[in-house]
């Protein structure tokens, strides 16, 4: 398809640089034979008993590093572990890089670079490895907020809370699943309250979900593999919400990408553990998700593709302008959707 079908213009002033205080205070627009506003504190009274809400409870990690490679300043944001002391990262500048080359980033810590790609990829070689990186990375990297955000405005010592879902559990994410950004405690008790479930599932969302789409033809578009698992259990119990009647919920793209990854042609969801570089476009027929919640992504962006594909590309573009219109606010920080499927 031409991607340029999938663009729209969005001002900058609806671009949020902070979330919603509280959480659960973000507008939420329900796309579904008709548009309607709400916020998400109305989630459990647009839902009903006998739903499952699936998460992501992967954990963003600072994976944005600064460092220098004899005196010219590097910047690499990891995006896919390969190792306990290897990683593929995207470089900047990356024509600066030669294989070989060592990157120091303060105090002995370090990395080779072993391996370059096209598109600004490397693959690094740390100096410390498994637990000792991680603490490495807590001490001198930053929360990887998404370009529209951090070319505006420093990372601070907010983020690393604001931008991490209450349910962030496994480490190994350079971008948080979004959409669960809005849970708070209080609401997650008025779904139990309602007789609506959850579950659990993790995608370690990769920084090539900021990658913007490049090609003029979808068919072109090469997506990057990210890691995910899905239990037995969670399996199990997404299935026989289905058998009785209940619908699946995905909280966000990467949980609908990962269950769509798992499910078979009879939408039986498989317990899942590997990568996934599912790219879905209008014409994908989807298998496992019922319900979708999302933010507002970019104009021609892989996720507005995505959205586009379940709930139709006519109702998603005028969706978004009535989001614009009315003042939502956009991307990783912003309000977000409730999209029924096209019928």
């Amino acid at each position: 398809m031409d991607v340029d079908l999938f663009d729209f213009t969005l001002p900058p002033e609806r671009i949020a640089n902070r979330p919603a205080t509280p959480r659960e205070s973000a507008k939420l627009l329900c796309v579904a034979d008709g548009l309607s506003d709400h916020t998400v504190a109305d989630l459990p009274d647009l839902l009903r008993a006998g739903d499952l809400l699936v998460f992501n409870d992967t954990k963003v990690i600072p994976a944005r590093l600064r460092g220098a490679r004899r005196g010219a300043k590097i910047e690499v944001t990891l995006h896919k572990t390969l190792s306990a002391d290897s990683w593929r990262a995207f470089a900047k500048p990356a024509k600066k890089l030669k294989i070989s080359d060592i990157i120091e980033f303060g105090d002995g810590f370090h990395a080779l670079v072993s391996e370059k790609f096209a598109g600004g990829e490397v693959t690094l070689a740390f100096s410390h490895r498994g637990p000792e990186l991680m603490e490495k990375l807590m001490e001198v990297g930053e929360i990887p907020l998404p370009p529209y955000i951090s070319s505006q405005r420093a990372v601070d010592e907010q983020d690393r809370r604001d931008y991490q879902t209450i349910f962030a559990k496994d480490e190994g994410a350079v971008a948080a699943p979004t959409a669960g950004l809005h849970f708070t405690e209080e609401l997650m008790a008025s779904f139990r309250a309602r007789g609506i479930e959850t579950v659990m599932t993790t995608l370690h969302v990769g920084a090539g979900t900021f990658l913007p789409v490049k090609v003029a033809d979808t068919d072109d578009h090469r997506m990057h593999a990210e890691r995910g698992f899905i239990t037995a259990a969670a399996a199990a119990k997404m299935n026989a919400v289905r058998a009785n009647g209940g619908r699946l919920v995905s909280v966000g793209t990467t949980s609908l990408r990962l269950l769509e990854s798992a499910a078979d042609e009879q939408g039986v969801i498989h317990p899942f553990e590997g990568e996934t570089d599912i790219f879905i476009t209008p014409g994908y027929r989807f298998r496992a998700i019922d319900l979708l919640i999302t933010n507002f992504h970019l104009p021609k962006s892989t996720l507005f593709m995505l959205v586009s594909a379940f709930s139709g590309l006519e109702t998603m573009k005028a969706a978004y302008a009535h989001a614009i219109a009315a003042e939502y606010r956009f991307y990783s920080y912003g309000d977000c959707s409730l999209l029924y499927p096209k019928s």
